[in-house]
């Protein structure tokens, strides 16, 4: 199975934050939206403690309930919007996300940031809490670079090899098996920092930021266009994603606010959708968002 081509059509999504809901809202979400030709994704996050609400209330680790949802789905394009690439080592990254890939049938799409930073500040107590370090944002930069380079190469190399960079040093490294995608799943990369988008038009398919001052975001667009000039690479090999927050009282909002996204270039836009959830919110978000604003 080949990489998804890139498409100008918009294509829309949702993300159902893992955290003060159970298991089982959550799967009811997604097997609904699952059976909605009009959501082409669904989103988690990845988050350890709460970020939101009551800041001891449960949070469900991303990749695991990813894979669990990937095994209960059967066309909904899945993935983490985004990755920590601070909780976990690149190689195990590679390891987990090729599983989710294999779980879905190649329906992966690998989303991946530096980590909080700095907002929202109820993150950084994920980091002390799991025993987790918390880099500096050069050094957090650096090293999420780094981890696209590694975890690409894992998912492609054919005989082990070693690596030795400023932060990551693998010896003997090799993954089998490989991702269902080839070459590899669409590496998405969120995060709106100069230094990030660096690392975005040297390594994204798709690049992913929060909405909300749409004008900062159509800025940071263009930088990431010039960037791409830099390198000698096409700014539209990179799809732009926006995430989106729906309001449930005022759908006219967030009407608004996809077509505004949409009119700037951004093609791919992730709905997140408020817990609780009301019944049949996936079909609600087709007909009274998708359907009208598109």
């Amino acid at each position: 199975m080949t990489t998804e081509p890139m498409t100008t059509e918009p294509r829309f999504g949702i993300m159902t934050a893992p955290m003060h809901v159970s298991y089982d809202e959550v799967l009811r979400v997604w097997r609904e939206a699952d059976a909605i030709p009009e959501i082409e994704h669904a989103w988690l996050f990845d988050h350890l403690m709460p970020i939101g609400g009551d800041p001891d209330g449960p949070v469900h680790e991303g990749w695991t309930l990813l894979s669990a949802l990937a095994a209960r789905t059967q066309r909904l394009r899945l993935g983490i919007l985004v990755t920590s690439n601070r909780f976990r080592p690149p190689a195990m990254l590679a390891k987990i996300a090729t599983t989710v890939d294999v779980v879905s049938g190649g329906r992966l799409d690998f989303g991946i940031g530096v980590g909080s930073r700095p907002h929202p500040p109820e993150a950084h107590r994920e980091y002390p809490a799991h025993g987790l370090p918390f880099s500096t944002p050069a050094q957090a930069v650096e090293s999420l670079a780094e981890s696209c380079v590694l975890i690409r190469r894992l998912w492609t190399a054919t005989e082990p090899f070693d690596f030795h960079g400023t932060h990551h040093h693998l010896t003997g490294a090799f993954a089998n098996p490989k991702p269902v995608q080839r070459p590899h799943p669409p590496i998405l990369i969120g995060g709106r920092s100069s230094a990030t988008l660096r690392v975005v038009a040297e390594h994204a398919d798709l690049w992913n930021i929060a909405g909300g001052d749409i004008e900062d975001c159509v800025r940071r667009s263009a930088l990431l266009d010039r960037y791409c000039a830099q390198i000698g690479r096409d700014p539209a090999e990179i799809t732009r994603s926006m995430h989106l927050p729906v309001s449930y009282d005022h759908p006219e909002t967030t009407r608004s606010a996809i077509t505004q996204a949409l009119d700037a270039g951004f093609r791919h836009i992730v709905l997140g959708l408020p817990a609780p959830y009301p019944d049949e919110v996936a079909r609600w978000v087709a007909h009274e968002l998708i359907a009208k604003a598109a």
